[in-house]
């Protein structure tokens, strides 16, 4: 998972199916009821189960819950006196996170694919673009913490996204799909390429030799906020020169105000004082404020007035995640995703870097649908992660369109529609003069210009669907700005998204005229 090697997770798949196709633990049952052999081959399953999962070999994965699911009850059955409960929930959340609404979410995938991602109408702009600086993306770190959220093992559905939108998707034979067959036995054959009962030459078939490598990515699942940092500590420190750090946190939040206020005393310095929900030992963290929190008058400049919560409730201080605690981090170059209902609070980043200006998307505070009660977040993953891995998926859920309401062709005539408008915003973006060095230096890497052309239709496409009174929390901002001209109320964006809103019929859901 942290070099981000293809042909490991391949390896291990070859591997894997070649136990299932020879029936492997078939052989023991015939010796008696060995329980130890059942813990190894529940393990197994949960072991290919993720692989496949990663390599979204989703015919495999919907063969292997079904055979999983039907081991767990026979233990069960088998081995009356064991207790299988840990095996029950594993079986629960692969069936949770393969139930997650995935409407259309088998027309393109999420990974950079060539043949969708790179639009020929604009290639020739982003050969020809050239900023002073160019940063190569290299590393990244994603990690996601809320309560309840959807995963499988230690993978959160919206680290899962984010982790396949940065990866290459290959285009050799192994990723040629094809049908998952049964034995016979129960077990199933995946003849969708390298397999362990075909014939052909692993060494060519594992790799995709036209692809550079895929960045490499550290995957935290519910971290400490001490581990957190000091992952991004070591990454920081061995990121190869001319190169950005891409981080990705998805976590709750809470506001400064809520918890924190600022009374003055009769000398007429500051003093900080918590309501009676906030613990001691998060008193403790903010009434010693590094000297870089506060200006020259002693006000608070808000590096440690809010955060990010990466911890059990009622835990303090030690499970906040501040501002301010990114701080250091910019002295090398920084790509900063914040997926947070108080992502806002890290605005205050933008010019208080320590050497490098980070380039920063933040969330809305709140997510924003025609019908909120028929969406359940906790279900879903959050909604602008999905805007940033699956632009066209994400529109449709926040309409409430479903595969079973819209026809084939017409959604891909909106995917059409949609790659037409990013062709045309990326082409504005690489011509413009107007760009700040922050994003000019990263639009040559796919994977990041990709991520802003995407942001720029979540932005446009939130300004237009949310009343104006209601914006600022509905809407995700960027900090440095981006140029105007793909602003929301330039003529360009605002008539690409209503050719799309047209199309899909759901334009009469939009306020085109507020902007």
């Amino acid at each position: 998972m942290r070099t981000s090697e293809a042909r490991f997770l391949v390896e291990a798949y070859v591997f894997y199916e070649a136990i299932l196709s020879r029936s492997y633990f078939e052989g023991s049952k015939g010796q008696g009821k060995d329980l130890a052999v059942r813990f190894k081959e529940l393990r197994f399953y949960a072991r290919f189960l993720l692989v496949a999962l990663i390599l979204n070999r989703t015919e495999m994965v919907k063969a292997l819950v079904d055979r999983f699911k039907a081991v767990v009850d026979d233990s069960k059955a088998a081995f009356r006196e064991t207790n299988f409960k840990e095996w029950r929930q594993v079986v629960q959340e692969i069936v949770r996170f393969m139930k997650v609404d995935t409407a259309f979410m088998n027309f393109r995938p999420l990974r950079y694919c060539a043949m969708f991602d790179s639009h020929p109408a604009s290639v020739p702009y982003v050969a020809r673009f050239h900023a002073k600086k160019v940063l190569k993306f290299k590393d990244a770190l994603l990690t996601s913490y809320h309560r309840n959220e959807v995963k499988f093992a230690e993978l959160t559905l919206d680290t899962f996204r984010m982790m396949q939108c940065l990866e290459w998707e290959p285009s050799g034979s192994f990723y040629q799909k094809r049908p998952v067959e049964s034995n016979g036995n129960g077990t199933s054959i995946d003849h969708s390429g390298a397999s362990g009962v075909i014939d052909i030459n692993l060494a060519v078939d594992m790799t995709d030799p036209t692809l550079p490598p895929n960045s490499r990515k550290a995957i935290l699942y519910r971290p400490s906020v001490t581990h957190l940092i000091a992952v991004m500590a070591t990454i920081s420190e061995e990121l190869p020169p001319d190169s950005v750090m891409l981080v990705y946190l998805s976590a709750s939040g809470k506001a400064g105000p809520s918890n924190f206020t600022q009374v003055g005393s009769s000398d007429g310095s500051w003093k900080s004082s918590k309501n009676k929900v906030t613990s001691q030992l998060s008193q403790e963290q903010n009434s010693y404020l590094p000297e870089s929190s506060t200006n020259h008058k002693g006000e608070s400049s808000g590096h440690y007035d809010s955060y990010l919560w990466f911890g059990p409730r009622g835990n303090g201080g030690s499970n906040n995640l501040y501002p301010g605690d990114i701080i250091p981090f910019t002295r090398r170059p920084l790509f900063l995703i914040i997926d947070s209902d108080n992502s806002h609070a890290f605005k205050v980043l933008h010019g208080a870097e320590r050497g490098e200006t980070a380039a920063l998307l933040l969330s809305p505070l709140r997510p924003a649908f025609k019908n909120p009660s028929d969406v359940d977040l906790s279900q879903n993953g959050s909604q602008f992660t999905f805007f940033l891995t699956a632009p066209l998926p994400a529109f449709c859920q926040m309409l409430g369109l479903s595969s079973f309401d819209t026809d084939t062709d017409v959604y891909n005539n909106a995917e059409d529609i949609l790659s037409t408008a990013l062709s045309e915003w990326e082409v504005i973006l690489c011509t413009s003069t107007s760009v700040d060095i922050v994003w000019a230096q990263v639009l040559n890497d796919p994977f990041i210009r990709r991520l802003i052309l995407r942001f720029i239709f979540c932005r446009a496409v939130l300004s237009f669907f949310c009343h104006s009174e209601d914006i600022d929390q509905y809407v995700p901002v960027c900090l440095p700005h981006l140029p105007s001209s793909v602003a929301p109320s330039s003529d360009v964006v605002r008539s690409s998204v209503h050719r799309l809103a047209k199309h899909l019929g759901v334009a009469g859901h939009f306020h085109f005229d507020n902007t």
